[in-house]
């Protein structure tokens, strides 16, 4: 069996299947997004087995990225967990034939307390899709495994609806990467977008006449183990950096070294950012400009320099 071949095959079956889905989409998404977001309550996504894993996902998805949602497993609830639901909340039942007898058995109940029904099936006209006040269509013509039995196509179909229902909810919301942090503390994106560089930079900062000797560049850069300094002129006023790089480069570039002052070699156009900025908006300028430091001005106004943040310092805090 050529196993390469199989798996390209079941892409390429899914793939299909997906921009089939997709082009059924219509205005029930629009009213879908338009309901939840006016919605007082919360979504409660249910399903049992294979699409029941699949709404954990969704529901998971969608309460990180600013709606309230939980996963109430279908069969769980005909035993109590309905009591979850409240009048004001938004059922999403997954159900890819739409006839699960442990989600039909569930529909009564939620009419009863109030609240409204969404079906995510393969089968608008099954029961669940008569009875739910919207449908979102995920029907594909066969599943990718060769028995056509095993939930394969059908759930990846689900799993990109809930996906798709997500982002539009976000963008409806507005949802800024600083909720998304503030949802997401424990994740080095999330510590990243909640810690500011003043939280992390140095305010001892390591400094170098323009007149000193490249000797006393090497002892400062390495008795601060910042592995920089910066360079200030007889008016004490800031007009330089030293690296590194610039150290490698000066000894590349010049054969009296020795005799070389801070002034002859440091970079004078160095980079700065505010100390309000984000960790993450002096990591993306690291990157950009391929630099290991940053000096750091009390706020974007300003020219002073406070401190100094380095690569070491935000790898130290995501660790």
């Amino acid at each position: 069996m050529d196993f390469v071949e199989i798996s390209r095959s079941v892409f390429e079956q899914e793939i299909a299947a997906l921009a089939k889905v997709s082009a059924q989409i219509g205005n029930e998404m629009k009213a879908l997004v338009e309901l939840i977001y006016k919605s007082p309550g919360k979504v409660v996504v249910t399903g049992i087995g294979k699409t029941g894993l699949i709404g954990r996902k969704i529901a998971a998805t969608l309460a990180s990225t600013g709606t309230p949602a939980v996963f109430m497993n279908a069969t769980e609830a005909v035993h109590g967990d309905l009591g979850m639901l409240s009048p004001e909340d938004i059922v999403l039942a997954i159900s890819n034939s739409g006839s699960s007898l442990e989600i039909i058995n569930l529909l009564p109940s939620i009419r009863k307390i109030g609240a409204r029904i969404v079906a995510m099936t393969g089968r608008p006209d099954s029961v669940l899709g008569k009875e739910a006040d919207l449908i979102l269509n995920i029907a594909v013509d066969s599943e990718a495994c060769p028995l056509g039995l095993a939930p394969t196509t059908s759930t990846t179909a689900c799993l990109v609806m809930g996906d798709a229902l997500c982002i539009c909810l976000m963008q409806r919301r507005g949802f800024s990467s600083e909720q998304y942090a503030l949802f997401h503390p424990g994740g080095v994106l999330g510590r990243r977008l909640l810690t500011r560089v003043e939280d992390l930079m140095s305010r001892e900062i390591p400094s170098v006449m323009e007149t000193d000797l490249f000797k006393d560049v090497i002892y400062t850069v390495s008795d601060r183990r910042k592995g920089m300094t910066m360079v200030v002129n007889n008016q004490g006023h800031m007009t330089g950096i030293i690296t590194d790089g610039d150290i490698r480069r000066a000894v590349q570039g010049y054969d009296d070294i020795i005799n070389k002052t801070a002034g002859d070699f440091m970079t004078r156009g160095f980079k700065k950012i505010s100390a309000r900025a984000q960790i993450e908006d002096a990591l993306r300028m690291m990157t950009q400009n391929k630099i290991t430091s940053l000096a750091v001005t009390e706020n974007e106004q300003s020219e002073s320099i406070v401190g100094l943040i380095t690569i070491h310092d935000i790898i130290d805090c995501e660790k």
